[in-house]
């Protein structure tokens, strides 16, 4: 049973992160930016809320981290959320999965110049494999679309190192925060700055919004927002750290499906042979601390095992 709970929370994350990038898409066709990223926070805080009065979690941090907690609706919802889709408006779905599926990497280098943690020399390895990797996928990917996308890019890059800048000092003041508290004001907080600040400055048409476009936002807010952030929560619990990030390593791929089926699009095969060493240089930033020894040693015992009978 264990097993089936584990296989469902991974694939739920999986499929959830993956859509998210088509939603975004969808999304903004029709509706600005500022104003799409508020009514997904609004659409999604109520539930998160209701979650945090059965549960009996509270929505306020603990006393001393309240502060931090406004910073998070800006920079953790607010401001990177608003970047994502200004990026996934002009950039393909499938090239904004694959800059956020760096996150394991921004995340470690961040935490040994912030924290001060040591990276050992096959992480390191990884760290170059994946930025190397990612800079060239960019350079031909913007060399193709002659620097239109530039802005989308740039944009979709700032967001993922706000969200690890922010995830990086959780690790030393929210370490007691539940994740429901975590989302629930902060969301409520981002929808109303972000849909007041959209009124005065995008103007939004409400009768100009297409049907297809106002389902993406409730998909975000509702399914794509509070299942799949509980979801990777729920499955951070179930199995080691390694395990629940090589979620980083699907969702790309399920989103570069999913663009080619939706859009029209061709398949080519060469982008997924580009986005190999991608995600074999975020994959080595995954693994365990003498993750190689430990192999070794399972080798070396059944040697030994085997040398007895």
């Amino acid at each position: 049973m264990k097993k089936i709970i584990i296989i469902l929370l991974f694939s739920l994350v999986s499929i959830t992160w993956g859509t998210t990038w088509i939603a975004m898409k969808i999304a903004v066709e029709t509706i600005p930016p500022l104003f799409a990223t508020g009514i997904r926070f609004l659409i999604a805080s109520p539930l998160l809320i209701i979650l945090a009065y059965i549960t009996k979690v509270p929505l306020l941090f603990p006393y001393g981290q309240r502060n931090f907690q406004i910073l998070i609706s800006l920079f953790y919802f607010s401001i990177p959320f608003t970047l994502m889709l200004y990026g996934g408006k002009h950039v393909s779905s499938s090239i904004a999965s694959v800059i956020f599926s760096n996150m394991p990497v921004i995340v470690l280098m961040l935490s040994a110049f912030f924290l001060k943690k040591k990276i050992d020399l096959i992480k390191k390895i990884g760290i170059f494999i994946a930025l190397v990797t990612l800079f060239f996928i960019l350079l031909i990917y913007l060399k193709s679309e002659h620097f239109i996308q530039w802005k989308g890019v740039l944009a979709l890059i700032l967001a993922l190192l706000s969200h690890a800048l922010i995830y990086i000092v959780c690790q030393r003041k929210c370490t007691n925060v539940s994740v429901i508290t975590f989302n629930a004001l902060p969301s409520l907080i981002s929808g109303v700055f972000l849909s007041t600040i959209s009124w005065f400055l995008e103007h939004p048409n409400i009768h100009s919004f297409s049907y297809k476009s106002i389902l993406a936002i409730f998909y975000l807010g509702d399914f794509s927002g509070i299942f799949g952030i509980l979801s990777y929560f729920y499955l951070q619990q179930k199995v080691s750290s390694f395990y629940a990030s090589t979620v980083f390593l699907i969702f790309p791929l399920i989103s570069y499906i999913l663009e080619i089926y939706l859009f029209k699009k061709t398949f080519f095969l060469y982008k997924l042979w580009c986005v190999l060493p991608l995600f074999i240089g975020i994959l080595l930033t995954l693994l365990p601390i003498n993750f190689f020894k430990n192999i070794k040693r399972c080798i070396d015992e059944r040697k030994n095992t085997k040398n007895t009978f």
